[in-house]
């Protein structure tokens, strides 16, 4: 019998095939595992005519969950359990502070609850998202293509080479799957979503044991201000998995072993 269920949100420009080592892992632990793609990832519809990744505010990815959770409401053992990753890690917790209530206990890894802009300050990135979308120009890309594939040598994703070259694979493998470099719509929700749980009421009313997990060597999400953000569930646990780049899931062993901690201890406080 299963221990309870956990519901995988991946984060931006990851597809359901990246997690099969991530549902081993859980199936191993004794859990059901539904993972999913957003839409516009994955093999879902994209949300342009090419690969940008793109997005139309944070309302419809969360009305995109609720029928995900509802469709598959019967066959998940309880209690529930949620995993979010990046910008996954943003919806999930967004969706929680709006108002899901089936979980029992939720764990985000490197969650995209803030920005690195670079040496844009990340008020002026916001207000150029925002005033190009309102221009009408949101499905513009607000970053260049870059070398594809980016060298292993040169990532900022995961030490483990085996992994990142695996994921490369997977995309050559079924060019599908790919997705290329954020529009101004997809900045404009993700500043959206973020100052949301930065200042909305629903993040101080969340309930259930709450873990979030930060790459100590961080250069895509603001760790800062996801700490902030996890001060403000009460009881929320924030840990810095020092030496750890941004993909904890695709990181190697002894990274990975660590977040697993975590989610085991979780496991237990949401009385898995």
């Amino acid at each position: 019998m299963a221990r309870g269920s956990v519901v995988v949100s991946p984060g931006r420009t990851e597809p359901i095939e990246k997690y099969f080592e991530v549902v081993d892992i859980l199936n191993r632990r004794g859990f059901t595992v539904l993972v999913h793609d957003w839409r516009g990832h994955g093999l879902s519809q994209r949300l342009g005519p090419d690969t940008r990744g793109h997005a139309r505010g944070w309302a419809d990815f969360l009305t995109d969950y609720n029928a995900l959770l509802a469709a598959f409401a019967l066959r998940l053992p309880k209690p529930w359990l949620t995993l979010g990753h990046s910008m996954g890690g943003c919806l999930t917790l967004l969706a929680l502070a709006e108002g899901e209530s089936r979980f029992a206990g939720a764990i985000l890894s490197a969650p995209m609850l803030g920005l690195q802009t670079g040496q844009v300050p990340p008020a002026a990135a916001r207000l150029l998202a925002s005033g190009l979308t309102r221009l009408g120009l949101a499905a513009g890309l607000a970053a260049r293509e870059g070398p594809a594939p980016e060298p292993f040598a040169s990532n900022v994703l995961t030490h483990d080479e085996a992994r990142y070259r695996r994921n490369l694979d997977q995309v050559a493998a079924w060019p599908q799957l790919q997705v290329g470099p954020p529009t101004w719509g997809w900045l404009e929700f993700a500043f959206a979503a973020t100052a949301r749980l930065a200042r909305g009421p629903g993040v101080a009313a969340i309930a259930i044991p709450l873990t979030v997990v930060a790459a100590g060597e961080e250069r895509l999400v603001d760790n800062a201000a996801a700490e902030r953000v996890a001060g403000r569930v009460p009881g929320a646990r924030f840990v810095t998995i020092p030496g750890a780049y941004h993909e904890l899931l695709q990181e190697a062993d002894a990274i990975q072993a660590q977040f697993w901690a975590e989610f085991d201890a979780l496991a237990v406080r949401a009385g898995a």
